[in-house]
């Protein structure tokens, strides 16, 4: 044990990036968001109750963030009132400042409930989608729930929801968690409740509004399915979603653990033409996505989030890594599953040669952020991230990945972790020091580039391999597998700028290839001399 903090002391660099302004003496426990919508204007009025727990005693105000009128755009509130009573309070620069009168006690809860009307400068998206149908989607990621509702907009705060959405009655309404109640109010307005239990951070909740095609597809891994697409794509949606994210949610649920939500949903998203966003129980997916073929690498991607990035949370944007990275490995690792190895190996090159031109083009970026995350270009996060994970499994064998993967989860679920929590979780079920490890892969910047080639020595009846890392800075430690055809592997470790190394051979190879199974994170130049 005290190796193992000495360790982590040594290794804990000093991050600055995310300087978001936390309020330690708070805690949100529960968010009540009314939000009217209509078709005659994109302003939105809302009535937001936050349950509040007072970690800290004799506190006199807390803050919300909540965008202010600029532009003609963000939100204007009407009140705030706190059991019963008018609240005193400030609006201005995005925050939302309430005092407390009197002062709560530790352990105290209370409600408050903020009125307030607008048009949102994003956040929530007014649109029409690909059939010239008027839509609602948000998009709060990463910072824009506070655009349209009065929260805490910071990974760190969780806490359970519920969105009770006025809308014109054509429309349905899709949310996180599951259904409570749908209630025609007359004069062409419905009501509709979605409730959350799980608790959540901020910019995972969602709502869209559509003229959709709800289907209720059955379960996997004891979870309920529904797909929500517009009418006119019915089929096809149903054949880009359900098989995959059946597959998905299956191999996640044997893997790591269980799923942590009460549903999932796929959902077209008419206000977005591709990709996918990983609300935690209703993953939005761009409505160009929905082409009739089964899109198995991205549903496997944005599943995963449901337990790496949404359950387990980063604890700041420094480490975004911990949700972004996670999700591409272990959609690849989905690949290997229902594809095979070679599909999976072919993903690993491919990002792995995106990753050396992000860092020819964007020099100085490490994975775990040192500078302003919203510059972090995305190969460094997203497959750099999900290599180094990819290098760690080799380094510590695949058992003992999974068994880390599978307790770093179970620790973890529900609520916030770091890059440093993960490391002591790996070492403790690994039993090895990874401090090297992290520092390298994690803190430094730049991937290490190696060059050499290799002869044999007829009278030594040794293979000769001579390489030199040619990247900037020190060495990187490398344990590299070398392939000697036909079918031998040796091990080697190489700690300096250049090494040579030998290997037995009682003959000569047909070929001696470096890192031949890719396990590592290299860009290799080696020839036979």
């Amino acid at each position: 044990m005290k190796r193992l903090l000495a360790a982590l002391a040594l290794c804990v660099p000093v991050l600055l990036a995310d300087s978001y302004p936390r309020q330690p003496g708070v805690d949100v426990q529960h968010y009540v968001f009314r939000v009217t919508l209509n078709d005659d204007t994109d302003e939105i009025s809302g009535v937001t109750t936050v349950t509040l727990r007072f970690v800290t005693a004799g506190l006199t105000e807390f803050h919300l963030d909540l965008a202010s009128v600029a532009g003609g755009k963000g939100m204007t509130v009407a009140e705030v009132t706190s059991g019963g009573r008018a609240a005193k309070y400030t609006h201005e620069a995005d925050r939302l400042t309430i005092a407390l009168e009197p002062p709560p006690k530790a352990g105290e809860l209370r409600d408050f409930t903020v009125k307030y009307r607008g048009m949102p400068a994003a956040g929530l998206r007014f649109a029409k989608n690909k059939f010239g149908e008027r839509c609602f989607f948000s998009m709060n990621w990463p910072d824009l729930a506070h655009q349209w509702l009065p929260t805490i907009d910071h990974p760190y705060d969780k806490a359970t929801t519920e969105f009770l959405v006025t809308a014109p009655a054509k429309y349905q309404v899709v949310a996180n968690g599951l259904l409570v109640e749908e209630i025609d109010l007359g004069g062409g307005q419905r009501l509709t409740h979605w409730k959350q239990s799980v608790p959540i951070s901020t910019w995972l909740n969602n709502i869209g509004v559509a003229q959709f095609a709800s289907i209720h597809v059955g379960t996997a891994a004891g979870v309920p399915l529904e797909t929500w697409v517009f009418p006119k794509e019915r089929e096809a949606g149903m054949a880009t979603f359900d098989g995959p994210m059946r597959q998905a949610i299956e191999f996640y649920s044997d893997r790591i653990g269980p799923y942590p939500y009460e549903k999932l949903a796929a959902v077209e998203n008419g206000a977005a033409g591709g990709g996918g966003m990983e609300h935690a129980s209703a993953i939005f997916y761009g409505q160009g996505s929905v082409n009739g073929r089964p899109a198995l690498g991205l549903v496997a991607h944005e599943t995963a989030h449901q337990w790496f990035g949404d359950s387990v949370t980063e604890k700041d944007w420094d480490d975004v890594w911990l949700s972004e990275g996670f999700a591409t490995y272990f959609a690849l690792l989905t690949t290997e599953h229902y594809q095979g190895r070679d599909a999976f190996v072919a993903g690993l090159k491919q990002s792995r040669a995106g990753i050396f031109r992000s860092e020819k083009n964007m020099p100085g970026v490490a994975v775990v952020q040192d500078k302003p995350w919203k510059g972090i270009p995305n190969s460094v996060i997203y497959q750099k991230g999900a290599w180094t994970l990819h290098v760690l499994r080799g380094e510590i064998g695949t058992d003992a990945f999974w068994a880390g993967i599978r307790e770093y989860y179970r620790r973890y679920r529900d609520s916030n972790a770091s890059t440093q929590e993960f490391r002591q979780v790996m070492e403790e079920i690994s039993g090895k020091d990874l401090g090297w490890f992290f520092q390298q892969w994690m803190y430094r910047a730049g991937s290490p580039a190696v060059e050499g080639g290799w002869k044999y020595n007829a009278a030594t009846r040794k293979i000769e391999i001579d390489l030199a890392q040619t990247q900037a800075g020190e060495a990187f430690r490398l344990p590299l597998e070398v392939g000697v055809a036909p079918a031998k592997i040796e091990k080697i470790e190489m700690t300096g700028k250049k090494q040579r190394f030998e290997i037995a051979a009682d003959q000569e190879p047909a070929s001696v290839e470096l890192d031949p199974n890719t396990w590592m994170l290299v860009d290799v130049k080696f020839v036979k001399r």
